[in-house]
């Protein structure tokens, strides 16, 4: 992960490019909403205010949802069948924002109806169900997209240009905190729902890929999922990576601190503007004053690190809203065939890295390879 030091750069946001961003359409782009709960309606509002797309309809089990749904667009079709939207002739792509124990089942079927698709993470609960999602689009040639949204946000692709032009260094760590009170799901652990959002940001961040993972956690409600965990990746450069996810925080923290050789990032999504913060910090390591390390006092080896502590710089963030970022670039992937930043192959490696904590949890934090 080492890079070479350039200048501190000053444009706002890495640009998107013609892979990440949107491309004008000969026709909108027909596409239908299944689950219209929590990430429901944002995905309507994102979707209805790009104008490469064209909400066609919702599904959801809920009537009252789906009044909601009319209420907001009074002309989509909605309907409990998630089947007659897929089968609807006037839809292209499909967006599942359903329980991730449903995501298979969906998907597959919208992929044999040939439809494109933007699935909610994680892709799916089994990282063979996933595999087999990934190959049915790649055979139909069908856009298949994980709703990674940090991927996408200002803050996480300021940090990645960072990196790519080697303002930190060589990266040592990386530790996060992604901590609130509620929302405790009934069908996945806090792995599943917290951390993958990080897992998502590490995938993007940094092209090693871990060699190990380990976890470790606890249930505190009765007959549900594990509600604190604390999940570590191993790599074989000797960078770690930790994320601490819990439930039952009484505050809402969602922080990441990036821990290189030259500089160092604090990222801090609560923070409303200045979510990032880059510390000119670190250690300096002198050679030793002594020919032999091994008869060294303890005063000896103070001698050979150098704290440094400089100046803060605040970077300057686009405020696009993330989702509406998210959106544009799923529109140029189905104009313009592209993979998506946050793919197929991307969500079935979280998957998989999910599946491997998960073991490891019940190993009590038995390191499992990758």
């Amino acid at each position: 992960m080492a890079d070479s030091l350039n200048p501190m750069p000053t444009s706002p946001n890495p640009p998107i490019t013609a892979a990440e961003g949107s491309a004008p359409s000969p026709r909108p782009i027909g596409i239908g909403v299944i689950g219209y709960g929590y990430w429901g309606p944002n995905l309507v509002r994102n979707l209805a205010a790009n104008p490469a797309f064209r909400v066609v309809g919702v599904s959801d089990l809920n009537p009252t949802r789906l009044q909601a749904a009319r209420l907001a667009l009074p002309w989509l079709h909605t309907t409990p069948s998630a089947e007659e939207l897929i089968r609807h002739p006037e839809i292209d792509a499909i967006a599942i924002a359903t329980p991730v124990a449903t995501h298979f089942d969906l998907a597959l079927s919208g992929l044999r109806a040939g439809k494109h698709l933007f699935v909610e993470k994680p892709l799916t609960n089994r990282s063979n169900q996933a595999s087999i999602l990934v190959e049915e689009a790649k055979q139909r040639g069908l856009t298949l997209m994980i709703d990674h949204t940090f991927v996408y946000s200002a803050a996480v692709r300021k940090i990645k240009a960072l990196l790519t032009a080697g303002e930190l260094g060589d990266i040592l760590y990386l530790d996060s905190a992604r901590i609130n009170l509620g929302l405790v799901q009934s069908d996945v652990n806090v792995l599943w729902d917290l951390a993958v959002h990080d897992l998502s940001i590490i995938q993007y961040l940094f092209d090693e890929l871990p060699q190990a993972v380990s976890a470790t956690g606890t249930r505190h409600i009765a007959g549900r999922q594990e509600t604190i965990a604390y999940l570590t990746l191993h790599y074989a450069s000797g960078f770690i990576a930790h994320c601490h996810v819990n439930w039952l925080s009484p505050v809402k923290v969602r922080r990441m601190l990036i821990g290189g050789t030259r500089k160092m990032v604090v990222y801090d999504d609560v923070e409303p503007s200045e979510k990032i913060r880059v510390y000119d910090a670190g250690i300096n390591v002198s050679a030793p004053p002594t020919p032999a390390i091994q008869g060294m006092a303890p005063a000896d080896y103070r001698l050979m690190i150098d704290y440094r502590k400089g100046d803060i710089w605040i970077p300057h963030l686009d405020p696009t809203e993330t989702l509406k970022t998210e959106i544009a670039h799923l529109a140029d992937c189905i104009n313009n065939r592209l993979p998506p930043l946050s793919g197929g192959p991307e969500g079935l490696h979280l998957v998989r890295l999910l599946e491997a904590a998960t073991q490891s949890l019940f190993l009590k934090g038995q390191p499992i390879p990758l």
